[in-house]
């Protein structure tokens, strides 16, 4: 997105700041999302919602749904979404979170996989791994547009060719321009981010 005579907000993202911003929580859940803090039991809606989401495209743990093999959670943060979602419908789960404290709960979980302890703009997927199913939620914001662009390519070469599924979970800006947050270091786009996905595809 062009920004004439002002510096676009994705150029003020600071990859430190955001990760700081991380490492200073505790890690509960009222914490990694912040509406739970005057909404309590935001997270079950949260979970449930993605779950009936999942279930209008065939995926989920109930009867008439299929599961799949191998899931990718990008920014899992404390591993919410993939204890809550994740790991009921697919085999082997691999996420991507960079503070390692947030992921000590995953280790060791039956159905976890790989773990990888770096942001998502430095993850480099394993080429002989076919994912069904990419989950990034509330994460690609912290990630410039060239940083984004090049990490949905990255998951387009590891996505099951023909079936695997991307999806894409964020916030939108309704003031019709990308905000940036300095709080956390974020980026908060317009409703033309759906232009750019179609750029890269």
């Amino acid at each position: 997105m062009s920004f004439p005579g002002n510096i676009p907000p994705d150029c003020l993202i600071r990859k430190d700041d955001g990760r700081q911003f991380w490492e200073d929580k505790d890690g509960n859940e009222d914490e990694m999302i912040a509406a739970a803090e005057v909404q309590p039991g935001m997270s079950e809606v949260d979970l449930q919602g993605s779950r009936e989401f999942l279930a209008k495209l065939g995926i989920g743990s109930d009867p008439d749904l299929r599961t799949v093999n191998s899931a990718l959670e990008g920014g899992a943060g404390i591993g919410r979404f993939t204890e809550g979602v994740l790991l009921e419908i697919a085999e082997q789960v691999d996420v991507i979170e960079p503070v390692i404290k947030f992921t000590a709960r995953l280790q060791g979980r039956n159905g976890i996989r790989g773990i990888f302890n770096v942001g998502i703009e430095e993850w480099q997927p394993a080429q002989d791994v076919k994912y069904d199913l990419i989950w990034n939620q509330w994460c690609l914001c912290h990630l410039t547009d060239e940083q984004l662009v090049q990490y949905l390519k990255k998951c387009g070469t590891v996505l099951r060719e023909g079936t695997g599924l991307l999806i894409i979970k964020e916030n939108l800006s309704i003031r019709g321009v990308d905000v940036f947050n300095g709080t956390d270091s974020t980026v908060i786009r317009w409703a033309n981010l759906s232009e750019k996905f179609e750029m890269i595809i």
